[in-house]
């Protein structure tokens, strides 16, 4: 049986090859993970544990609709989700500062980038996440969740104050993995309990909790 080569993702040849080489380590991370069952939870900071496909288009596209200045991700990890953010803040002029505490995960993630030939495009920054974002002078118009989730919330209240007016959050893994259901249902009650922030579940990869800051004084609509 003939199988089609999976589909093009990204105009940029070199920022697709990139990308195919995420696609191989995602196979052969995953492969295993299956053989090493439960044991292989006590690792799986070594695994590539990304975003996926679908998830990343999006964030891709609404980048392209939105044309943020700053864009602020939080968990670099192996650069996965930052080559699709990377691309996009290229195509729209903007910067993306990302963010993690492992520097051999932040390290591959350049290289790739580099690779890619984004690098350029990206600020890593190293350490932990709240006191680099009060680090921060803001305003970000556009920031990714997708870090331990127990950082969520303290996370999300140290960027607030230096999210944009019309700013965009976009949180990963609100669906899935269920083992974290109990810190991202405290993150969505903080989110939700803003009366500024219009927000949205969405089924897409493994869910995305889509926030909008829109204050009272705001008279587009």
């Amino acid at each position: 049986m003939m199988f089609a080569d999976p589909p093009m993702i990204f105009a940029d040849s070199k920022v697709q090859a990139v990308f195919d080489r995420y696609r191989e380590r995602e196979a052969a991370d995953m492969e295993r993970m299956r053989a090493l069952g439960p044991e292989g939870f006590a690792i799986r900071d070594e695994f590539l544990l990304p975003i996926g496909e679908e998830a990343g288009r999006f964030l891709h596209a609404l980048i392209l609709a939105r044309r943020p200045a700053r864009i602020l991700e939080l968990g670099t990890s192996y650069g996965y989700s930052t080559l699709f953010l990377a691309d996009a803040a290229h195509s729209v002029g903007a910067r993306v500062v990302s963010m993690d505490l492992a520097d051999y995960k932040q390290a591959f993630a350049r290289a790739m980038l580099e690779d890619a030939g984004l690098a350029g495009h990206v600020d890593f920054r190293l350490g932990d996440a709240v006191e680099m974002i009060g680090a921060e002078s803001g305003p970000f118009d556009f920031v990714l969740l997708d870090i331990w989730k127990e950082l969520y919330l303290p996370c999300f209240e140290a960027f607030y104050p230096k999210l944009a007016e019309e700013g965009v959050i976009a949180a990963d893994n609100m669906i899935q993995p269920a083992m974290d259901r109990p810190e991202v249902r405290r993150f969505r009650e903080a989110v939700r309990a803003k009366a500024d922030l219009q927000t949205v579940l969405l089924p897409i990869g493994q869910g995305i909790e889509l926030a909008v800051k829109w204050s009272a004084g705001n008279d587009k609509l």
